[in-house]
């Protein structure tokens, strides 16, 4: 009688301690994202609001914002990795959700006034579905700083999943001082191993090798070393960066270090660094990365040059610091999703870059990162199409840099569809492709439309290149404009550069001389 007796006590005792443990106006919520189709569960994001339209906290789970200090509207988001029970008010609450870029954002209103407990089951509606065209996504720049190292690990085992990504590059990075802070250069290859197995996301690993003259300001530039062996010494180039040593190291040394090992080199930022234009048209790199880390220029500003002389630049994209974005690169791959298997996609420029819409694109039967060979000036049918979430305004047909065809954007269902499907004449060599409006980067007129972590829409497939008559692009105005623009660098070089002595200084300046020639040889024919 007295083991019954106290028995029950320690259960009564339990009883309130669960119920001291919460607030008797709240109700246990498990919040569970699932594939409205299919009914598999999903990675993504949610927020919660009342019927006021204030942000209610969920506590428990990742802030997607987590370390990020703008105000954008990233900051209302919450990551939910999988099923997960979280307390909230007994009152009426609007969900929000959605998962990647490819399922429509749900908003889905429920009263728990008179409930202690329940269940919210969100369906995500896909729009898009990736595997159904062999595509696999990636972001190929990523660094982290001022986090613990188990603050790192649920990060990078939580966020890229909730993005939908499939594959992610976490970068080593120097600069005197600061990098005392930065987590994610602690990451080893075992390390990238086990995060693959716990999250899903394939992971692998890179360097960002680097100059600059002054510790933000212009430079050689950036350059990211993908899937290394081993690290690219020196890491960050000169004083400009690492408050000692000299300027007398070209970036190129370290790019052809690197893909003798292997590696796939991506130049980062687009128009940021003298020394992208001479490597490219060495033939020194495999990729090139835009909109990763900040809006400096659009893609007139260096990419359409580099392809209206005759190059084939496929593009890429990353966040750098932090994931503050849906920023990522689709690549077409049937292979197996592996590092190597992806890069190798990448390089053939079998891509297109976004953080809203999504592509398909094809011309003649040629897909993305192809060449179509015309035996003679003719006619190509076109077909494209973009979708998204947001309202991305309209798809432009790009021929040689300029917009020959637009098609607006219009609703459906709870997304955007822009089609467009024509026949063209094409009377000379050069590449097309597809995009949305490029971001305008001031405040003067029109403004782009943001997406939902208030970052401003972009996206844009690499080409398809058209040869006709056996004929590559070559545009005399640009490529004496590159022979201009590369003359000037060597003269800003020679003025700010710190060497050694005279050979170090020429080793710089070779590059761009050499380069120069090519083109210059280029040209006389």
């Amino acid at each position: 009688m007295r083991r019954t007796a106290l028995l029950t006590s320690v259960l009564m005792i339990a009883v309130l301690v669960v119920g001291a443990n919460r607030a008797p106006d709240t109700c246990r919520v498990t919040l569970r994202l699932v594939d409205a189709e299919t009914g598999e569960a999903l990675s993504g994001v949610v927020q919660v609001r009342d019927v006021e339209g204030r942000r209610v906290e969920l506590p428990g789970l990742l802030s997607r914002a987590q370390v990020l200090n703008d105000e954008l509207p990233i900051h209302d988001w919450s990551v939910l990795p999988g099923p997960t029970t979280v307390d909230l008010p007994r009152t009426k609450l609007t969900f929000d959700a959605f998962s990647g870029l490819e399922t429509e954002r749900l908003s889905q209103t429920i009263d728990l006034t008179d409930s202690t407990e329940a269940e919210v089951r969100l369906p995500l509606t896909r729009f898009y579905r990736r595997e159904h065209a062999d595509l696999v996504s990636g972001n190929t720049h990523l660094h982290l700083m001022k986090l613990s190292r188990e603050q790192c690990d649920r990060y990078l085992t939580e966020i890229p999943r909730s993005d939908d990504l499939d594959v992610l590059f976490l970068s080593y990075l120097e600069r005197a001082d600061a990098d005392r802070d930065y987590i994610s250069n602690g990451y080893s290859r075992d390390d990238l191993a086990k995060l693959t197995q716990k999250s899903g996301v394939v992971f692998g690993n890179g360097e960002e090798h680097r100059h600059n003259f002054t510790g933000f300001g212009q430079g050689y530039g950036h350059v990211m070393l993908l899937n290394i062996r081993e690290l690219i010494q020196p890491v960050s180039i000169g004083p400009g960066i690492m408050k000692t040593g000299t300027d007398g190291i070209p970036l190129t040394r370290g790019i052809q270090q690197a893909r003798r090992d292997g590696a796939t080199a991506i130049w980062c930022h687009n128009v940021f660094g003298h020394e992208a234009d001479p490597n490219w048209l060495l033939g020194r790199l495999d990729a090139m990365n835009i909109y990763d880390g900040g809006a400096r220029a659009g893609f007139k500003e260096r990419f359409y040059q580099l392809l209206n002389v005759g190059l084939k630049v496929p593009f890429s994209t990353g966040t750098d610091w932090f994931m503050y974005d849906l920023s990522r690169v689709y690549v077409r791959m049937q292979k197996q999703t592996t590092v190597d298997n992806w890069l190798e996609a990448l390089s053939a420029g079998r891509s297109f870059i976004t953080n809203s819409a999504l592509f398909r694109f094809r011309i003649d039967g040629a897909e993305i990162g192809d060449t179509l060979s015309l035996s003679k000036p003719g006619s190509v049918t076109v077909s494209g199409q973009v979708e998204g979430r947001i309202h991305f305004q309209r798809a432009e047909l790009v021929h040689n840099g300029e917009v020959i065809a637009a098609v607006d954007a219009r609703p459906v269902g709870n997304h955007f569809l822009a089609e467009l499907n024509l026949s063209i004449p094409i009377d000379r060599p050069g590449w097309l492709a597809l995009r949305i409006p490029p971001p305008n980067l001031t405040d003067e007129g029109p403004q782009t439309p943001v997406n939902e972590f208030g970052r401003k829409l972009y996206g844009h497939t690499s080409p398809i290149y058209v040869e006709v008559a056996g004929q590559k692009s070559f545009d005399v105005r640009v490529a004496r404009a590159l022979l201009e623009k590369m003359k000037n660098a060597r003269v800003e070089i020679s003025d700010n550069g710190v060497f050694e002595d005279a050979q170090a200084k020429a080793r710089v300046l070779d590059v761009y001389d050499e380069a120069r020639e090519l083109l210059s040889n280029r040209l006389s024919e």
